[in-house]
């Protein structure tokens, strides 16, 4: 086959693809639905569409968005990964709550108690603020007290809270949960139903970039 040959159905469906993102992008208004990060940050996984939400287990706001989150991620076909970073805003009870997300996560509990630390502070007014009753709270739902404590004052979940502040802060959070996507975009709206439809046409921008940049003919690299 010739390098022509070769060529021309790449060409077709880069032009294809390159037409059909500003359809993705002229159903989202940016400053309404969406607003952009520039530069763009880097994810996890870029070969994945990296959803990223801001919470925090002391927001009452976020306690209601996590069912429909899930629910929602639910839908979404196998690019999708989400990933969860917990907010302080340097509020020492919140920065408690992140350090305790963190815990968790370490000690493989957070899919049996995060939702369950939501409804704990929210629906059951327990004071989960600090360490000694986070780590009593643990031990009565099936984890360890001592394991919790001592993951919870550890240099890697200090380390790993520092590291949310700062990414919060690069992505210009000013308020829970906020939803980025493949740390391009920020998810706007005024209702989580909308912001999730959002996402979705984020979801799909940003994937019609990602198969635009794998069908782009690549640049010969010149010989010395």
């Amino acid at each position: 086959m010739s390098t022509l040959k070769r060529v021309l159905p790449l060409t077709v469906m880069l032009a294809g693809l390159l037409a059909l993102a500003p359809t993705l992008a002229g159903a989202l208004q940016e400053g309404t639905d969406f607003r952009t990060l520039t530069p763009a940050r880097p994810t996890d996984d870029p070969g994945k569409i990296e959803v990223t939400e801001f919470f925090s287990y002391a927001c009452p706001h976020c306690k209601e968005f996590y069912p429909q989150l899930h629910t929602w991620l639910a839908t979404q076909k196998k690019d999708v990964v989400l990933k969860r970073v917990p907010v302080s805003f340097d509020r020492p009870q919140w920065t408690n709550l992140a350090r305790a997300f963190y815990a968790l996560k370490s000690m493989e509990l957070l899919d049996r108690l995060d939702g369950a630390l939501f409804e704990a502070i929210h629906d059951k007014h327990l004071p989960l603020f600090d360490e000694a009753s986070l780590a009593e709270w643990v031990g009565k739902n099936g984890g360890s007290s001592e394991q919790f404590a001592a993951a919870y004052t550890s240099f890697a979940i200090n380390n790993a809270t520092v590291q949310a502040d700062a990414m919060s802060q690069d992505y210009g959070v000013e308020g829970v949960p906020t939803i980025a996507v493949g740390g391009k975009y920020v998810a706007l709206g005024n209702t989580f139903p909308e912001i999730l439809k959002n996402t979705d046409g984020l979801i799909a921008k940003v994937r019609a970039e990602h198969a635009a940049a794998a069908a782009a003919p690549k640049k010969a690299v010149p010989k010395n």
